[in-house]
C-alpha cells in the first residue's frame, strides 16, 4: 500500500517539484511570522515580512545550490533598495511612477542574463510592490528593513537545511515519477485491450493521455540530466534508456490499437485529440490469445513497479525470461501477425524495462536468466561501452535591439505599465498599483498578443471567483489574526502547487489570500475587493493594448517561426538518423530528437491561443490541433528512428544500407518545401508523392544485390514519416504534386 501511495505521488507530481516549490515558501512564511512575532513586530510588518519571504523563495530558479545561495545573497541588496526607494518616493507622485516605469523595464530586460537576471529583477518589482500594498513610509523604513532581512534569512534556512532539493535528488524523483507513469500508460493499455465498442473512445483518450503524461516526465529528466549526474557519459546513458523505454510503451500502445482495429491503426490516432477511434474487433483467434496478451501486460506492468530490492527472485525472473524472449520468436502463441505485433511489443518493452533498471539501478541479478535475457543483457552491455559524452554544440546566434525578446518585452511592459498607472490612479488614487501588478504579470512567459489574451482572461477569471472567496472569508475570520495567517499559508501552499497545473486556480487562491491580508491590515471591505477586479481587468487590458501596438508579435508569425523551427529539427534528426542507417558516421542522434521535442513543446504552447476552448475560429482551432498532432506523429517516427540508428554498431538485427538514402531523400524535399511555404506564402514550393518508402527499396531490374538488411520497423517508420509530412500539406496550404508517372 505504500509504495502504490509513494507511485501514485511520484505519478501526479514528477521530481515532486510542486510539492518542494509549496513546502519550501509555506516554511519561509511560517518561519518569517514566527520569528517577527517574538521580536514585537505588528501586523502591517508582519505582512510585508511574509510577502517578501515568499518573493524570496519563488523568485529563485537555478538548480545548483551555490548559485541558488549567490542569487538569494545578490537580492538582499536589491530587495532593501527597492523597499528604501518606494518608500521615499511615496509622497512624490509623479517621480514615483516614473521610477516604477523604469523598474519594471530594467526587471524585464533582465531576463536577458539568464535565472539570476531574472530573479534579481523580480525581486526588485516584488519588493517594490510590497512597499506600496503596506504602505510603507521613510520613517519606518528601519523597521521594514528587519522585516525584510529576516524574511531572506528565513527563505535561506527553509531552501538549504530544512527543504533541501538536491539535483541528484530531483532526477531520482523524476526517475520514480517516469516508471509509475510508465506503469499507468500499461495500465490504460490493458484497459484498451479489455474496452467494449461503447467504450473505446474513452479507452483511448486514457491511452493518449499516459503517452503526453509519460513524454512530459521524459523531457524534464532530460533538463535535469546535466546536473544531477556525476559525468556527461551516464547522462547520455540514462537519456538513452529513457528514450528507449518511452518509444517502446508507445509503440507497444499502437500495436494494441491496430490489434483491435478493423485495419493498422494510424499513428496520429495516438496523438490527435477527440479524433475518432478506429472500428474495434475482439482480438482475433480466441479468448486464449486475449487472456495472454492481458497476463502479459500485467507482468510487464510488475517488472516496472517493482523497487530494485523486491526484484530479487525466481518468479519474477520467470516473468522476465518469458517476455524478454517473445524478442526472439521464443514461444508465440499461434495468432494473427497483428496479436503476435503485440507480444513482440511487449518483448521489447521488456527489454526496454530492463535497460532502464539496469541504467538507474545498477547490475541486477542474472542467476535465473534464460539464453534470450542473456543476450539482451549482452546487447544493452554493447550499448553502454558505446555510449560517449558527446561534442558540445556551439550557441545559437541571438537577435539583437528591438529584436531580441527580453528588450521588446521590455519596452511593452513599460508602455502597457504607464497605461495602467494612468487608469489605475483614476479608479483608486491608493490602489493603482494592482492594474500594474497585472499588466506586470500577463507578460511575464509570454511571447505573443494571443498568449497574453488568454493570460489576461484566465487571470480576470480567478480573480473573479477570488474575490468571493475572499468576501466569505473575510466575513468568517474576522480579526482573528493568527487564523487568517493560518489560511493564508494555506491559500499559499495550494498557490504553488496549482500553478503549473492552471493559471486561474493559481490566481483564485492569490486573490482570496489578498483578501485575508486585507482584513489583517484593516483595510477589507467589498469595495475593496470589487476594486481589485476592476485593476484587474484594467491591467490586462493595457498589457493586451501595449502588445497590441508596441512592436507586435502576432500569434500567426510566433506560430510560424516556431513551425519552422520544428521543421528545421525534423529535417536534421531525420537525416541524421537515414544517414547512420546508411553507413554514415555516428551523431548524437538523441541529443537531436529531444531538441526536436523541446521545439515541439515550445510550438504547442504558442498554439494555445488558437486551440483555446473560448476561441471563437472553431476551424482554425481544429486546423491548429491537427498540425500539432502530424507534428507529435512525425516527431514518434523520427525519435524512433533515431533510437534506432543508435543501435547500429551493436545489434545483430540492424544492418546498414545505403539505398535508404535515397528512401528517404522525397520526405526531406517536402519537409523543406513545407518550412519554405510557412517562411513565405508567395514561395513556389509543392509535396511531392509517389511510391511507399518500401517499393523505394527493391532491387532494380538489374537485380543489384541487396547491401544489409533492414529491420521492417525502420520501413515502417519511415513510410509513416513520409505520410505524416504529406498530411501537413493541406492544412498548411502547401499544393500536393500528383505522383510521377
Amino acid at each position: 500500500m505504500r509504495t502504490r501511495l509513494r507511485d501514485r505521488v511520484a505519478a501526479s507530481d514528477p521530481g515532486l517539484l510542486r510539492l518542494i516549490a509549496g513546502l519550501r515558501t509555506v516554511g519561509a512564511i511560517a518561519l518569517a511570522l514566527a520569528v517577527l512575532a517574538l521580536l514585537g513586530s505588528d501586523v502591517t510588518h508582519l505582512v510585508a515580512g511574509a510577502m517578501a519571504a515568499m518573493v524570496a523563495t519563488f523568485a529563485i530558479r537555478e538548480k545548483q545550490p551555490g548559485a541558488q545561495a549567490l542569487t538569494l545573497a545578490l537580492g538582499l541588496p536589491v530587495a532593501l533598495a527597492s523597499v528604501s526607494l518606494a518608500a521615499l518616493l511615496s509622497s512624490r507622485v509623479i517621480a514615483g511612477d516614473v521610477f516604477f516605469v523604469v523598474l519594471i523595464f530594467c526587471a524585464v530586460y533582465g531576463r536577458r542574463f539568464g535565472d539570476r537576471g531574472t530573479a534579481l529583477g523580480l525581486i526588485g518589482f516584488q519588493l517594490y510592490f510590497v512597499s506600496l500594498f503596506v504602505g510603507a513610509s521613510a520613517g519606518a523604513l528601519p523597521e521594514l528593513y528587519r522585516a525584510v532581512a529576516l524574511a531572506f534569512a528565513c527563505s535561506a534556512l527553509v531552501r538549504f537545511a530544512v527543504v533541501p532539493a538536491r539535483p541528484a535528488g530531483i532526477l531520482q524523483r523524476l526517475r520514480q515519477a517516469f516508471r509509475a507513469r510508465l506503469a499507468q500508460l500499461i495500465s490504460a493499455q490493458l484497459a484498451l485491450l479489455d474496452a467494449e465498442p461503447d467504450g473505446i473512445d474513452k479507452a483511448l483518450e486514457d491511452l493518449r493521455e499516459g503517452t503526453a503524461r509519460l513524454h512530459e516526465t521524459a523531457l524534464m529528466i532530460q533538463t535535469r540530466l546535466e546536473e544531477g549526474t556525476p559525468d556527461a557519459s551516464t547522462a547520455r546513458l540514462v537519456q538513452r534508456r529513457i528514450a528507449d523505454a518511452e518509444i517502446a510503451a508507445e509503440r507497444l500502445g499502437l500495436l494494441l490499437l491496430s490489434a483491435r482495429s478493423a485495419r493498422r491503426a494510424d499513428t496520429l490516432t495516438l496523438h490527435l485529440p477527440g479524433a475518432p477511434a478506429p472500428t474495434v474487433r475482439s482480438l482475433p483467434g480466441s479468448d486464449e490469445a486475449m487472456g495472454l496478451v492481458r497476463r502479459d501486460l500485467g507482468a510487464l506492468r510488475e517488472l516496472v513497479l517493482r523497487p530494485p530490492a523486491e526484484a530479487r527472485g525466481t518468479a519474477l525472473s520467470h516473468l522476465r525470461n518469458r517476455l524478454l524472449g517473445y524478442r526472439e520468436e521464443e514461444n508465440l502463441p499461434a495468432a494473427s501477425p497483428a496479436v503476435q505485433d503485440v507480444f513482440r511489443g511487449i518483448g521489447e518493452t521488456a527489454r526496454a524495462v530492463l535497460g532502464l533498471r539496469v541504467a538507474l539501478d545498477g547490475p541486477q541479478d542474472e542467476s535465473d536468466d534464460s539464453p534470450a535475457t542473456t543476450r539482451s543483457r549482452e546487447e544493452l552491455d554493447a550499448e553502454d561501452a558505446a555510449i560517449d559524452a558527446g561534442e558540445e554544440q556551439a550557441p545559437a546566434a541571438e537577435p539583437t535591439g528591438l529584436r531580441r525578446p527580453t528588450t521588446r518585452a521590455a519596452v511593452q511592459v513599460a508602455v502597457g505599465s504607464s497605461l495602467a498607472i494612468v487608469g489605475g490612479e483614476l479608479l483608486s488614487a491608493q490602489r493603482w498599483y494592482w492594474a500594474v501588478l497585472t499588466c506586470w504579470i500577463v507578460f511575464l512567459n509570454t511571447a505573443s498578443t494571443g498568449e497574453i489574451l488568454v493570460k489576461g482572461y484566465r487571470r480576470l477569471l480567478g480573480t473573479v471567483f477570488g474575490v468571493v472567496a475572499g468576501i466569505v472569508l473575510a466575513g468568517v475570520v474576522g480579526q482573528h489574526t493568527w487564523t487568517a495567517f493560518a489560511l493564508v499559508l494555506v491559500f499559499i501552499f495550494a498557490m504553488f502547487y496549482t500553478a503549473p497545473l492552471s493559471y486561474t486556480l493559481m490566481s483564485f487562491f492569490v486573490t482570496a489570500m489578498l483578501g485575508l491580508l486585507y482584513t489583517l491590515l484593516h483595510t477589507y471591505s467589498t469595495a475593496v475587493l470589487l476594486l481589485r477586479v476592476e485593476e484587474t481587468a484594467l491591467g490586462a487590458a493595457c498589457g493586451v493594448v501595449a502588445a497590441a501596438l508596441v512592436l507586435p508579435v502576432r500569434t500567426d508569425r510566433r506560430t510560424d517561426e516556431l513551425l519552422g523551427t520544428v521543421l528545421e529539427k525534423l529535417v536534421d534528426v531525420t537525416e541524421g538518423a537515414v544517414e547512420q542507417l546508411s553507413g554514415g558516421p555516428a551523431a548524437e542522434l538523441l541529443d537531436r530528437a529531444r531538441d526536436l521535442d523541446q521545439a515541439l513543446g515550445d510550438f504547442r504552447a504558442a498554439t494555445q491561443p488558437l486551440t483555446h476552448p473560448i476561441t471563437p475560429l472553431r476551424a482554425r482551432r481544429d486546423t491548429a490541433r491537427y498540425v500539432v498532432a502530424l507534428l507529435e506523429t512525425c516527431a514518434y517516427h523520427a525519435r524512433s528512428l533515431a533510437a534506432t540508428a543508435e543501435l547500429l554498431p551493436t545489434h545483430p538485427s540492424i544492418a546498414a544500407d545505403p539505398r535508404l538514402r535515397g528512401a528517404v531523400r522525397r520526405t526531406v524535399r517536402n519537409i523543406e518545401a513545407i518550412a519554405a511555404r510557412v517562411a513565405d506564402e508567395r514561395a513556389g514550393t509543392e509535396v511531392e508523392t509517389g511510391p511507399s518508402i518500401a517499393s523505394l527499396l527493391e532491387p532494380d531490374a538489374g537485380g543489384a544485390p541487396r547491401y544489409g538488411r533492414i529491420t521492417g520497423r525502420v520501413l515502417r517508420h519511415l513510410e509513416r514519416l513520409d505520410e505524416a509530412v504529406t498530411g501537413l500539406a493541406r492544412p498548411l496550404g502547401v499544393p500536393v504534386a500528383a505522383p510521377r508517372r
